[in-house]
């Protein structure tokens, strides 16, 4: 018998091997594995049906169905490689029915959660028997089937899942669902069972087999010790939920103890803050209420100031405006008389030019009258030998000589009397001209003094005009600090107003004071205020 079994167990599928190529070897092969699946389903159905109740784990029929059906879907499976070597797992093919058939996500999240199972061949094995209890194993595989170009990752072309026997197999497994199982996989050892077919399962003689009176028996008794088992099973698993559920509620309990402790210290900390807080609060109401007081006082004071102030700069804008305008026409008067004076030096430029030019052409005129008297005078030399030579012409001679010197002497006399004239009027003209030089001189001497006062009071106009319209004057909450050293203000520092530029000051920084244009009476001004007015003064009166 022994020997018989070992030879349907390995000789055919050795033989096969051995001799046959490898195409007619797998067709062989799938052929045998076809046969024992038809085999298995067939005396899994029959013996359920003659037994009359639920199957559980130990039953040997269906044990060996799932040895079959394993032998089924490995036929074919493609090895993959690992750190320890090939390894050829059906998890992989059943884990697409997943992503597939979305209804059996639930037995594939079962499977990878059981606490057990380590390997993927022991989650095949727990999801077969899950499926068999939904009675979906032929639905399943059929959505598989139906997907061939995702099943060829993991098979060769000639795998029985590959060709039509996985399908005949698969129309032979809707048959299980007559079959009511209630299989128990948390307490198994899927990872480690060995997957041998028996056969001696199939070979039995039905005529040695027992009477239906013991049976019964055995069934009766069976099924007591499956139901006490079944039912320790879940007194067992009962309880130990029982006690996690307990140990987690004694932990939930000390954590919220310590939250609770916790929460308290919490609260009488953010009481005591708030105790504090409120001190803080109205201790900060109270300075507000002093600043904010003593800030409308400075608000008067500084606003009764700049009414004044305003008051003055309009007066004294008036009055500079006043004497701007006059100075105005007063230059423009001098300039005038300037253009009088520059039109009449010019005049008398030309004029004495036309002098000199006269005077040197009466000089040429007296060297020359100088020049005929000289020739007269030696003429009348040569007449009067003459005449000494004979005393008749000489008497005639004489008497011409005498009127011709008479003539001439009075016309030198004239020409004489002429130049001196117009000496004189040269020397009077020169005199003139120095008088009216030195006049023009004093002339612009004065518009120049004219110009740089009236260009002094243009400043302190324009001074006067930014102090009107220029410097803001800086509220007293927009100032923390002191403009020049820097410090805060606080009760014992106060805060300063300089009146020339507006800023805050403190009182060591602004207790300077002068008298400004547009203040009746001296008043503060900051330091760099006071060093830059006395300067100003000083560069005026100089």
């Amino acid at each position: 018998f022994m020997d018989k079994t070992r030879t349907l167990r390995y000789g055919t599928t050795h033989i096969t091997r051995r001799f046959l190529p490898a195409k007619d070897s797998m067709s062989i092969e799938r052929s045998n594995l076809l046969s024992m699946m038809k085999l298995s389903i067939k005396v899994l159905i029959q013996s359920s049906l003659s037994l009359g109740r639920t199957l559980d784990s130990d039953y040997p029929p269906l044990q060996q169905f799932f040895v079959v059906l394993e032998h089924c879907l490995k036929h074919g499976l493609k090895a993959k490689k690992t750190f320890i070597g090939q390894n050829k797992s059906i998890w992989g093919p059943l884990e697409l029915v997943e992503k597939l058939c979305p209804e059996s996500s639930d037995i594939a999240t079962s499977a990878r959660d059981l606490p057990g199972l380590k390997t993927g061949l022991g989650r095949a094995r727990a999801w077969l028997h899950l499926a068999l209890m939904q009675k979906k194993v032929a639905d399943y595989m059929k959505v598989l089937l139906d997907h061939k170009d995702l099943l060829s990752e993991f098979y060769d072309p000639g795998a029985l899942m590959m060709e039509e026997e996985g399908t005949v197999i698969v129309g032979m497994l809707v048959g299980l669902n007559v079959i009511d199982a209630n299989l128990c996989i948390k307490g198994e050892d899927l990872d480690s069972q060995v997957a041998v077919i028996d056969f001696s399962l199939y070979l039995k003689d039905p005529a040695s087999s027992e009477t239906p009176k013991d049976d019964a028996k055995m069934t009766a008794i069976l099924d007591q010790k499956h139901y006490i088992e079944e039912l320790n099973r879940h007194l067992s698993g009962t309880v130990t939920d029982l006690q996690a559920k307990m140990d987690s509620l004694e932990k939930t309990n000390s954590k919220l103890v310590e939250e609770l402790t916790a929460a308290t210290d919490r609260i009488n900390s953010l009481r005591d803050e708030q105790e504090q807080l409120k001190k803080e609060n109205e201790s900060i109401l109270q300075s507000s209420q002093k600043k904010e007081e003593a800030t409308l006082l400075d608000s008067q004071v500084e606003l009764e100031t700049y009414k004044q102030t305003r008051q003055g700069l309009d007066e004294m804008y008036n009055v500079v405006w006043k004497q701007y305008k006059e100075e105005k026409r007063i230059r423009q008067e001098l300039e005038r008389e300037l253009e009088l004076q520059v039109g009449l030096k010019q005049e008398m430029e030309v004029a004495m030019r036309l002098l000199e030019k006269d005077t040197h052409e009466k000089q040429d005129t007296l060297a020359a009258l100088r020049l005929q008297l000289d020739q007269v005078k030696t003429l009348n030399l040569q007449m009067f030998h003459k005449a000494q030579q004979s005393p008749f012409l000489s008497c005639v001679s004489r008497l011409g000589l005498e009127n011709e010197l008479r003539t001439e002497k009075e016309q030198r006399q004239s020409m004489q009397k002429a130049l001196q004239r117009e000496q004189d009027n040269s020397v009077e003209l020169r005199t003139q001209l120095q008088q009216l030089q030195g006049l023009h001189a004093v002339i612009i001497l004065c518009c120049i003094c004219v110009y740089q006062r009236s260009k002094l009071k243009m400043e302190d106009f324009k001074e006067v005009n930014k102090a009107l319209k220029g410097h803001a004057w800086l509220k007293d909450d927009e100032a923390t600090h002191c403009k020049q050293c820097q410090k805060e203000f606080s009760i014992s520092r106060r805060k300063h107003h300089c009146r020339n530029c507006g800023d805050i000051y403190c009182n060591s920084c602004s207790s300077n004071e002068l008298a400004l244009p547009s203040y009746p009476r001296p008043v503060r001004v900051c330091d760099v205020c006071h060093s830059l007015l006395l300067q100003r003064s000083s560069s005026t009166g100089s």
